[in-house]
Formats: C-alpha cells, sequence, structure tokens
C-alpha cells in the first residue's frame, strides 16, 4: 500500500454547501458525502459541472446524514458513471430517499414553469435530475449499523457514530493503514428538544470538521417565550406568521414546541399549517425510528392531532384565502423554493404579516436577504415589496455553535496531525482556526475548493 493517502476537497472548502470529499488509497476510492452547492449564483453553477476526478473509479459513497447539501448532488454522480453502494444508516437514507425524491420533483416543476412562462435564458430549462434518475439513485443504497466497524478491504474500514443534528445524523470514522480519519458532518447540539446529545470522538490523525457556526455562539434565548410573544402579535395584528423551514428537524421541532406552548397555555389554540410534502414524510421517519429521537409514540401522535397538515397544493391556496389569524410553517428553510414561495408571494407585501427565520440562512439565498433587510425580493420572475415584519431566531439552529465544537473535539486523547476546516464561511473558518490553535495548539489548515492534499497513512 502506498505511503500516501489524497484528499479531494470538491465542495464545502472555503463554503458551507456542496459536502464532497474523496479519500483516494491504493486500495479503495471512498466519497463523504455528495452534496449539492446552495446559495450564490457562482456557486450553485458549479453543481452543473461535471466533478474534477475520474467518478467512474469511487467505490463507494459514505453519508453522514440526509441533507440536501450533503446527498443532493447523488444522481449527478450516477450520470458521471458512478456505480457503487451509497452507504448509511437507516434514516439517513430514509431522509436521503425523500429529499432526493421532492428535489427531483421540485427541479422538474421549476424547468416546465421557467420554460413555460419564457423567464430563463436556457432553452430549453432542464431539470437538474430527474424523478427516474432520483429512484435509480435509490436503488445503490445500502444501511449499515451505527457503532460498528465495517471492514471495506484489508486494511479500510469505517464506523457511523450518533451525532444529533437530525434524526440519522453521524460522524464517519474511517481507519486507513492505523491511521484515522474522522469526518464531522455536521455536528448537533447538546440537549436538543428532539435529539440525544452527539456522541465525541476520542482519536482523530485527521480531523475534518464543520465550522458553520466557527466564529459564534448561539444567543441564550427564551425560545418557547419568543414564539409565544410572535404567535400573540400575529392575533393582536389579525395577520399571519409564515415560518420557512427545513424539512428534515426543525420543522418538527417547530410543531413540538408549538404544541408544547398550547399545553402550557402559553398561546391559543391558533390554526397550526404544516404546508411540506416533504416534512410531512420526514415525520413519517420519526415515527419509524424511534430509537433515534426522544419522543414517544404517544407524544408524536398527539402533536401530530393538533396540527392541519396539508395534503395538496389546493389546500395551499385554500389556507392562503383563510381570512383567520394562522401559522403556516412551510419548505424551503432558506427560502430557495418549495410551498414557502406561494405564501410569501401572496402575503409579504402586508403589514400584518410576520417572516420567521429560524435557521442558517446561506449567502447568496433569499433567507439572507430578508435576514439582511432587503426591501424587495424576487421569485418566479419578479419582484415582490417586501412589508411584512421580518425575525429571526438563531438559537433554533440544529448547527453546533462555536463552544460546541470545541467540546465535540475535547474527547480526542492524541494530537492530531492535521485539522481540516470545511463546512464554513471565510471569517467563521478564520475565527475557528484561531480559537482551535488558542484551545489544543493543534495544527489546523482551511482547504479550499478544489484542492488535492496528500497525506501520510
Amino acid at each position: 500500500m502506498e505511503n500516501f493517502a489524497r484528499i479531494n476537497f470538491l465542495g464545502a472548502s472555503g463554503v458551507v454547501t456542496g459536502s464532497k470529499f474523496l479519500i483516494e488509497t491504493s486500495e479503495k476510492k471512498i466519497l463523504i458525502d455528495c452534496g449539492m452547492f446552495q446559495g450564490l449564483k457562482a456557486l450553485r453553477e458549479l453543481n452543473w459541472s461535471n466533478l474534477p476526478v475520474d467518478v467512474k473509479t469511487i467505490d463507494v459513497v459514505l453519508l453522514t446524514h440526509g441533507h440536501l447539501d450533503h446527498v443532493g448532488y447523488l444522481p449527478r454522480l450516477l450520470k458521471q458513471g458512478f456505480k457503487g453502494k451509497i452507504i448509511g444508516t437507516a434514516p439517513t437514507l430514509a431522509i436521503a430517499k425523500i429529499i432526493l425524491k421532492d428535489s427531483a420533483k421540485i427541479h422538474e416543476e421549476e424547468a416546465k414553469k421557467a420554460n413555460k412562462e419564457k423567464y430563463t435564458k436556457h432553452n430549453p430549462a432542464l431539470p437538474f435530475y430527474t424523478k427516474f434518475e432520483a429512484e435509480k439513485t435509490i436503488a445503490q443504497f445500502q444501511v449499515e449499523l451505527p457503532d460498528k466497524w465495517i471492514a471495506f478491504s484489508e486494511n479500510i474500514s469505517y464506523r457511523f457514530q450518533y451525532n444529533g443534528h437530525i434524526i440519522g445524523a453521524t460522524f464517519i470514522e474511517l481507519n486507513i493503514n492505523g491511521k484515522r480519519f474522522v469526518f464531522s458532518g455536521d455536528i448537533g447540539r447538546p440537549n436538543d428538544y428532539l435529539l440525544e446529545d452527539p456522541k465525541k470522538p476520542e482519536w482523530a490523525d485527521y480531523l475534518f470538521i464543520e465550522s458553520t457556526y466557527g466564529n459564534k455562539l448561539h444567543p441564550k434565548e427564551n425560545i418557547e417565550d419568543i414564539l409565544s410573544q410572535l404567535v400573540n402579535e400575529t392575533i393582536h395584528k389579525k395577520g399571519n406568521l409564515i415560518i420557512p423551514s427545513f424539512a428534515v428537524e426543525r420543522l418538527q421541532t417547530l410543531m413540538y414546541l408549538l404544541w408544547k406552548l398550547y399545553k402550557k397555555n402559553k398561546i391559543p389554540n391558533i390554526p397550526i399549517f404544516i404546508d411540506s410534502p416533504m416534512g410531512n414524510n420526514v415525520l413519517e421517519v420519526f415515527q419509524r425510528f424511534p430509537k433515534w429521537h426522544k419522543l414517544s409514540i404517544s407524544e408524536y401522535n398527539t402533536m401530530c392531532n393538533h396540527i392541519n397538515i396539508i395534503q395538496s397544493y389546493k389546500e395551499t391556496w385554500e389556507t392562503i384565502d383563510d381570512k383567520r389569524s394562522k401559522i403556516i410553517i412551510a419548505g424551503s428553510g432558506m427560502v430557495t423554493g418549495g410551498r414557502v414561495l406561494t405564501y410569501l408571494q401572496q402575503l409579504i407585501d402586508e403589514a400584518s404579516t410576520t417572516v420567521l427565520l429560524v435557521g442558517y440562512q446561506a449567502e447568496g439565498t433569499r433567507g439572507r436577504q430578508l435576514q439582511d433587510g432587503a426591501h424587495e425580493i424576487r421569485f418566479f420572475g419578479k419582484y415582490y415589496p417586501v412589508k411584512a415584519t421580518i425575525k429571526h431566531i438563531e438559537s433554533l439552529s440544529a448547527h453546533a455553535d462555536q463552544n460546541d465544537l470545541l467540546d465535540w473535539m475535547s474527547n480526542i486523547k492524541n494530537i492530531p496531525e492535521k485539522v481540516f476546516l470545511i463546512h464554513g464561511e471565510p471569517m467563521a473558518l478564520d475565527a475557528f482556526r484561531v480559537k482551535i490553535k488558542d484551545t489544543y495548539n493543534w495544527h489546523v489548515t482551511i482547504p479550499k475548493l478544489a484542492d488535492i492534499e496528500k497525506v501520510f497513512i
């Protein structure tokens, strides 16, 4: 076996989205995650390029979790010749299946709409991938259990370890010729409403750690009080509280919080509508995998019965036409697409509307524009004035903050040969680099997109 492994930083390097890390050895070629770029147009355009590696030679894909920026490029990988297995925990693959099918549907619908209404320069506009291509990808899924070392070859094995963040999420430990590579994926937070605390790695020769909030501490907010106040203000204004939400985890957490607030008599019995086909499917994943979260089946059923789950686009319009004050939770979390755009198209120009952003808003997304105070927002080829009140609860983020990240590394017994900071914007990456140096005195590197690093094994 060669003395070096080659690491290709194909995504989430110098940016948050598009997670893809190819480890090449003389025995195997292993891709960790296969996500889409999101946000800035220059990044989104990268999705349409083939990877700068020979995809046909990749043996396997290991998935840390099912979010789009970690799995959304998989059908394109198959298009470029990948034939191997795509391996993850059972809930991760269940989530990935939902996300890929839903995304394919959205890609096809958006291409059809763009062609029909001619607001695209592409002739014709094509979907990023189709439902057929998503199904082909799902056929290559293979479930593995967490906490168990699985051999790939004589000198290579791997293990998934529980990591909070979303249902099924793990960090990946990869042993290559006695050296341990640890890929953090996205790290969850302690004391989460629905999930157990993340496990922590105990050894890492090469550590690849996310840095989304590497420069921030989540504010110590009383989320229940903030939500109660917003709901009561919405009722007072006779308006609508619209919450763009990530379909995985955030939507279920919001359901749980609003149900709890009602049970504690902190909010009245205001109608709550969930409009996210993908979010509805994710709810079923919670039902199927009770050992991966804290909710009991009886709590789950009572919570679901308290909330109106929208089943069709016809019901979306009926909800918009409903004159009652109400709460609408709809995808997508960064306002990049999905059902929430229909609500905003009709209601964002009304002063009685409040839009609540509840998670990380990537640079270049509509969510970030709203968070930064944009006076107008563009979708479906038109501009809409923003007269709604825009609020943001950062502490509902499913990502670890700087202290959580430092604590997640605290059980590592050795001094890693290298720490690679990934999945972060430049300011977060640099601040976290300095903090790790000051806290642990470890050697830290910030790779850029398309960098290749040789490491000793």
